[in-house]
């Protein structure tokens, strides 16, 4: 798999207390939130509408909401089940794929939904391979065959137990092969879909979606429209808008030390603002080049796994609004285990000068750690000088930071240039699969020029093989006590979810959680 924007896009940004706590623009606006329409604004841009090409997270919003895939994740679950589909299923060890689908399905233009909008929506996204596209996700496809109008046989190149997972994300929306090309990208900006709603309008700052009254599927719309409001970075400018009464909802602009200082304030809720926690997979590693002079000692890195203190990061950088990773599969993930913790425990010393003595090194390890604020948010330099000024204390490193904008960054850990620098994941589907297969598989995202044979040639084969997912359990284990053991990476924390909303406002607790699919449909306003 190759890298993608679905890299963490600093779910915490920065700006909305400083305008709510001072108990301005109180009031709540009219127009499109009224009469069962609701604003949601969020500092994400929207870079795509045609599923061949987004791999953002503001293009998924949109395409889970406009599109239907065969299968979905259900809310609070990590287990596909069917939705444009009537059923799916395994055969051949996990490499035939059939599905079929409910009868009646139509597009937002009245079009039939059949087998051959399928099969065209999965060609199309694999030909036309936009390097911001999720063709990635769907390289295990062989061929696909539709037998008649409802049914569909996907033929695998090799055993794929998460395809069903992989399918039931945006890669996986289904387009009328009638509206869109099938060997280049929709460019008039619309959307054709069969989702819960519609796309009316959309604009650099605004999207407009209302409910699709031909949807047949699961999801039960509890508003009549969205308008999403969209901020482009420009996070102050939401804070203003929730706080004038702009918005009902602030989603994906929040900061650490704003959430804290809602969550704290006693005056939050006298002024009709809630904070909604959901849980997230979103997970953020320190990546160590095993090419690098330095950090190529494994001395150096289980050092540092012994210095790094986790929970003064969360609390002081972070303000508890993400919670401390133990290991490459985040909490709440099946197969999820604690084998940093296991290897290291708590921060020591003494350990950490033991594992550079048992590596002949002596004097202070001279290092350098690199950040990029622009893609993973403004505290992530405080971050990683706080990692760094805990090595230091140790007196066993000489640690600094230097920081870059993202496209110089990506372009030198290309080239080899750092040896250590951080990095963060948005999961693509809730399976320890997305967080292994990626970083540890053929095509390392994380350009460090770490190999394992036993985990590329053995693990995640096998466990690619397995449709009962609860049945990877032991492998997955083995992987990440691998990885605990030989420190390629070393995970800092996952993150949690969170939307600030009017008190008028409920649902978004079904709408944040593992799967990252921001539910429209469950959102109700009065």
């Amino acid at each position: 798999m190759k890298a993608h924007n679905k890299w963490l896009t600093a779910p915490l940004a920065a700006g909305l207390s400083a305008a709510l706590l001072s108990g301005c623009g109180t009031e709540q606006g009219g127009g499109a939130g009224s009469g069962g329409g609701i604003r949601v604004g969020m500092s994400d841009e929207i870079l795509a509408t045609d599923p061949a090409a987004g791999y953002d997270p503001g293009s998924w919003l949109l395409f889970n909401n406009v599109f239907q895939s065969l299968l979905a994740f259900p809310k609070g679950g990590s287990a596909p089940e069917p939705e444009a589909a009537d059923k799916c299923g395994f055969a051949a060890g996990s490499k035939v794929y059939t599905c079929t689908l409910r009868d009646g399905l139509t597009f937002s233009n009245g079009n039939p939904l059949t087998s051959k909008d399928v099969k065209f929506s999965f060609e199309r996204a694999l030909k036309i391979a936009d390097p911001s596209g999720p063709a990635p996700l769907l390289s295990t496809i062989d061929s696909i065959e539709t037998p008649d109008a409802r049914t569909v046989v996907f033929r695998l190149k090799v055993p794929d137990a998460t395809f069903p997972s992989k399918i039931a994300s945006g890669a996986g929306s289904i387009v009328d092969h009638r509206d869109y090309p099938a060997d280049a990208l929709r460019t008039d900006g619309k959307a054709t879909g069969s989702g819960p709603y519609k796309l009316d309008s959309i604009s650099e700052t605004e999207a407009t979606f209302s409910a699709n009254g031909g949807y047949r599927g699961d999801a039960k719309p509890k508003n009549d429209g969205i308008t999403l409001k969209l901020y482009g970075g420009d996070r102050a400018a939401l804070s203003k808008a929730l706080a004038d009464g702009d918005v009902d909802v602030a989603y994906r602009g929040l900061s650490a030390d704003d959430i804290a200082a809602l969550e704290a304030s006693d005056t939050t809720d006298d002024r009709g603002i809630e904070v909604t926690q959901g849980s997230s997979a979103e997970v953020q590693h320190l990546v160590f080049n095993m090419k690098d002079p330095v950090v190529g000692k494994l001395g150096v890195r289980k050092a540092i796994a012994h210095l790094v203190n986790r929970e003064a990061l969360v609390e002081g950088v972070y303000k508890s609004t993400a919670t401390p990773l133990y290991s490459i599969v985040p909490a709440g993930i099946a197969g999820h285990n604690t084998a940093f913790f296991d290897a290291y425990g708590s921060p020591d010393k003494a350990k950490a000068k033991k594992a550079l003595r048992d590596a002949d090194i002596t004097g202070k390890v001279k290092l350098t750690l690199w950040s990029t604020p622009s893609r993973y948010g403004p505290a992530t330099d405080q971050e990683l000088k706080a990692i760094a000024d805990q090595l230091n204390a140790s007196g066993l490193f000489d640690a600094d930071v230097k920081s870059v904008a993202f496209d110089q960054y990506e372009k030198d850990i290309a080239a080899g240039k750092y040896g250590v620098y951080v990095k963060g994941w948005v999961p693509d589907y809730p399976d320890a699969d997305n967080f292994t297969a990626p970083f540890f598989g053929e095509g390392n995202v994380l350009g460090n020029h770490y190999e394992n044979a036993t985990i590329t040639g053995g693990i995640l084969p096998k466990t690619a093989a397995l449709a009962d997912r609860a049945g990877t359990a032991d492998e997955y284990g083995q992987l990440q006590d691998i990885v605990a053991e030989q420190v390629p990476v070393l995970p800092l924390w996952q993150g949690k979810q969170y939307a600030v909303a009017r008190d008028d406002v409920t649902g978004l607790e079904w709408t944040l959680d593992a799967s990252t699919v921001f539910r429209f449909w469950e959102l109700k306003k009065g």
